[in-house]
């Protein structure tokens, strides 16, 4: 038998990147449920793989619609919050708006901006923009951001933030004593300790003593909700008429940032609405950000879906402010007339372009670096790229979770002399927080700053204690996954027939959309026939393909199915197994199927005939 002549090392990561095709497991009643409700087999199938124990009514799921959003009064502290902004309103005060520099922090920014001008009548001198770099300033009420803050001239009396502020009572603490009160607005888990007491208000859903029915919302929503009681509240003060506008235009901003920010899609009735309501509106192409990206990306683009917010949008925005100044996106966002907008939306092209170069060549550092891990077998990956770009530590810590199955922190030199900065990314049995909390309790010193949610997480680390750090996280992580095998693993939704190779099918799965997070696009499997097979893309490693089963033959492309120096995992000729789904392919205005290959393995003559 030949032996491999790879490194250990090398044999190890080879081992740990194949992936494994398995099916969803199924609630057996939501699927009763849903055939009951009238929906199709193939409908009924998708969502019992999506709703593992969903007691709840299917048709909120179904069918979204904005009467399943909760007022916002449920929200802890939104009362105080909002009587706190009324009155900086109609008094005259200045006000700081400060918020994240990802898309949900921006979108967060557009929504209280325009709230604040538009709707209440706050002259735009009373406003001040105060949003992170993310190299410069590092997230949240950084110090760099209190100082620049407290340098402002006025004074500001209120500063609101959003998609931030829970874990920093230190910097809020320094903001109260300088007279300023802080409203925070975040939807981020807290810290053990509760919310911030320096704050005025802390509006967060993930607080244990708030009642409001929807933990997942995004920071977004949490500021259109907040500026919306605060619109209540001033028609009520009798500051603003009754027949002062709502908010729900904006709701197009929420849809962006609920997207991008890849919050819950599945059992949140409210993440759905508005996603769907807010996907109505940008379709209207009233504003001219949207009208822009479309004439970027195309009439065939048309109409925008979740996907296009999440694959298109999103990284656009949350490219500037990976690696340069945020203020472009903001600009962009609010651009009043096309030429402004294209102007900015060229800028954040480019800064997506030199995002995806920098994004390869720390993917590839990565891989190297993570195969004594891997063949170690460590249930995560910690990977410290000296020369590496913060702004890009999120992205490279996917790929790495992508191809090994396994939870994954990259950190890179923060500006702060002798700490390291990190984004972490993790698999769906790991809580990312609690693990990180943990090796907080183990080791105090080797992590003093951490943030995040399940899926994912931010750290600072001092670089003299990074392999303090690296053991106690590890031991967190397998104190809560105890002997798993990890591996990566593509979960599909069954086998598909031939003859539901089509657009009818692709439709039908359709009226289950917004597909995201916790409520994924469906992926199906089949065995095919490569009847045809090309390398493309400026570095060839995407495949286009045919494919044919039982004499049905399709297009199909499989984006990221070569690595660097790797031959091509399958030839023409071979029986593959694949994972796939299903896309409409527009050109000048004709539509064809395309399936969107995920996954491919060679059927071996024992896997033919077993």
């Amino acid at each position: 038998m030949p032996t491999s002549s790879l490194s250990p090392a090398a044999e190890a990561s080879r081992n740990h990147s194949r992936c494994r095709i398995q099916p969803r497991p199924r609630d057996e009643d939501v699927y009763r449920r849903g055939l009951a409700g009238g929906l199709s087999e193939l409908q009924a199938r998708i969502l019992a793989g999506r709703l593992p124990g969903h007691e709840g009514p299917l048709e909120a799921l179904t069918a979204p619609a904005l009467r399943y959003l909760s007022h916002p009064e449920q929200l802890c502290d939104a009362r105080r919050g909002a009587e706190r902004i009324a009155r900086a309103v109609s008094e005259g005060e200045h006000i700081g708006i400060l918020t994240d520099y990802d898309v949900d922090g921006i979108t967060s920014h557009v929504v209280m901006l325009r709230a604040m001008t538009e709707l209440f009548g706050v002259p735009a001198t009373r406003l001040h923009s105060l949003i992170g770099h993310r190299i410069n300033d590092g997230y949240g009420i950084s110090l760099p951001l209190v100082e620049r803050t407290l340098a402002l001239k006025p004074l500001p009396s209120l500063v609101i933030t959003a998609d931030c502020g829970s874990s920093d009572e230190p910097r809020i603490a320094r903001l109260r004593e300088a007279g300023i009160d802080v409203v925070v607005t975040d939807h981020h888990a807290l810290p053990i300790e509760g919310p911030p007491v320096s704050a005025y208000a802390t509006i967060n859903p993930t607080r244990e003593d708030c009642a409001y029915p929807d933990k997942t919302i995004a920071g977004c929503m949490v500021a259109w909700l907040m500026m919306s009681l605060t619109r209540s509240v001033l028609i009520e003060q009798g500051v603003l008429a009754a027949s002062t506008p709502k908010l729900s235009p904006w709701l197009s901003y929420v849809a962006l940032g609920t997207v991008a920010d890849c919050v819950s899609l599945g059992a949140s009735a409210a993440n759905r609405a508005v996603v769907t309501y807010g996907l109505k509106l940008i379709n209207r192409m009233e504003a001219a950000c949207w009208r822009v990206m479309a004439e970027r990306l195309g009439a065939d683009s048309m109409p925008f879906d979740a996907e296009t917010l999440a694959f298109q949008m999103g990284p656009r925005i949350n490219a500037r402010s990976r690696l340069d100044d945020p203020y472009a996106a903001l600009h962009y966002m609010l651009a009043a007339d096309d030429g402004v907008a294209r102007q900015h939306l060229q800028v954040l092209d480019d800064d997506n372009q030199a995002r995806k170069a920098l994004e390869a060549d720390m993917v590839e550092r990565a891989r190297s670096l993570a195969q004594p891990q891997l063949a170690d077998d460590l249930p995560a990956l910690v990977i410290h790229l000296p020369e590496g770009h913060a702004g890009v530590q999120g992205i490279v810590a996917s790929r790495l979770v992508q191809s090994y199955g396994r939870p994954a922190l990259v950190l890179t030199p923060a500006t702060t002399p002798d700490m390291l900065t990190g984004s972490g990314r993790s698999i769906e049995a790991l809580h990312l927080r609690d693990a990180l909390q943990r090796a907080h309790d183990l080791s105090p010193s080797s992590l003093p700053r951490f943030g995040g949610h399940r899926g994912a997480a931010g750290v600072g680390v001092p670089a003299a204690e990074l392999e303090a750090f690296r053991r106690t996280f590890l031991q967190a992580v397998k104190e809560q996954l105890g002997e798993r095998e990890l591996f990566p693993v593509v979960w599909t939704d069954g086998a598909l027939a031939a003859s539901q190779l089509s657009l009818a099918t692709l439709d039908e799965l359709d009226t289950l959309a917004p597909y995201g997070r916790e409520f994924d696009a469906p992926l199906f499997e089949a065995e095919f026939l490569v009847e045809q097979l090309r390398p493309v893309g400026a570095e060839g490693n995407h495949l286009m393909l045919e494919l044919s089963c039982d004499a049905v033959v399709s297009r199909a492309i499989w984006f990221r199915a070569l690595n660097p120096g790797e031959a091509a995992p399958i030839s023409l000729g071979d029986r593959v197994r694949c994972a796939f789904k299903l896309s409409r392919n527009r050109w000048k205005g004709r539509e064809s199927l395309q399936l969107m290959v995920e996954h491919a393995e060679r059927r071996t003559p024992d896997a033919l005939n077993p």
